[in-house]
């Protein structure tokens, strides 16, 4: 059995507002990764399994990588579907908002949002969540939320509703949000969760295939030549930078998806403390950081690029050239020395 982390008093909230609603959508942040859509997935598909009518509402398109998943191509795309999406949401009885601690991570959907009248849910396990919504349940130090999802579906007394599907979706965000469970993975309460998903019929090991090491020719170019030619290490401040331009993006045919893990792969060099991936958008410059130990990766990018995230995985986003952005991140890395480990130390 694992421990009740949720508050009661926000369990029964929670409660009282499904039964008063049916028209449900659960969204998530832009660009969203695989915790961001297994956790929406599995909510979905639990409270359609309950007789509700659910719908899920991402800020843009979910990752290539990720379509498999069970429902996910009856998600409905804000930047591709505004006028239906932004329908879906004024019309709402009741919102779930997971994975992300401020409106501002739907970007262009954040004022559809807010101004729909329907009571807000939040679930979440970033720092600092914000007051938009009506129902908070944040736990920085869960591994994922997708995690979240199955703690709060087990208190509403719903675990017999979670099916094979949902099951799945739940795994796949927790894997990946995770690095297959290979950081921010030492809760004991993660495994019983993981045994309780694989006796609902789960196949982890083709979960993993399909999310974790599927990809196209060109995808593997492209990691391929960011690795050789991209990737520079800064050993005086312990870090490995990869960037990637439009042009080059472009060259290879970039579809979103593409380069997910490979902000990663630097780690695997006992010298790289923190590994850092930039890559061009046509609006902005893309931001994702992982560390390893006790190098706070979440500080970074929070107080240099206002974004945020985990101590050892984190992202934002800079409005500005490629450019700008390198020489931002290379003047500040001298203030982040003292987090690493004493032999890096000058």
């Amino acid at each position: 059995m694992i421990s009740r982390i949720i508050n009661e008093k926000t369990i029964d909230r929670v409660r009282d507002l499904l039964s008063e609603s049916n028209k449900i959508v659960i969204t998530c942040h832009l660009t969203p990764d695989g915790d961001a859509i297994g956790s929406s997935l599995g909510l979905m598909h639990t409270l359609n399994a309950i007789g509700k009518s659910a719908v899920v509402v991402t800020p843009d398109m979910v990752p290539k990588n990720l379509m498999f998943l069970p429902g996910a191509k009856d998600s409905v795309a804000y930047s591709r579907h505004e006028e239906y999406a932004g329908k879906l949401l004024s019309e709402a009885e009741l919102i779930f908002c997971l994975d992300f601690n401020e409106s501002k991570r739907v970007d262009r959907m954040e004022q559809a949002l807010v101004s729909a009248k329907a009571p807000k849910v939040m679930i979440d396990h970033h720092l600092h969540p914000g007051d938009f919504a009506d129902v908070v349940i944040s736990h920085p130090e869960s591994s994922s939320t997708s995690m979240l999802v199955f703690r709060a579906l087990c208190r509403l007394e719903l675990f017999d509703c979670i099916s094979r599907q949902a099951a799945e979706c739940i795994f796949t965000g927790m894997m990946t949000d995770t690095g297959n469970f290979s950081y921010n993975s030492n809760e004991p309460d993660l495994y019983i969760v993981i045994a309780e998903l694989l006796r609902k019929g789960i196949d982890k090991d083709r979960l993993f295939q399909r999310a974790c090491n599927t990809f196209s020719e060109s995808s593997i170019r492209l990691n391929g030549y960011a690795l050789s030619e991209k990737m520079e290490l800064i050993p005086d401040h312990g870090c490995s930078l990869i960037t990637l331009n439009a042009e080059e993006l472009k060259r290879f045919g970039y579809e979103k998806g593409d380069t997910e893990g490979l902000v990663n792969k630097p780690l695997a060099m006992p010298e790289v403390v923190w590994s850092v991936y930039l890559r061009e958008d046509p609006t902005q410059i893309k931001i994702s950081m992982r560390s390893k130990g006790e190098f706070p990766v979440n500080r970074v990018c929070s107080e240099v690029f206002g974004g945020g995230g985990h101590l050892n995985a984190a992202g934002a986003e800079f409005k500005g050239s490629l450019e700008d952005c390198i020489a931002t991140l290379r003047n500040a890395m001298p203030a982040y020395d003292k987090y690493l480990p004493h032999s890096k130390k000058k």
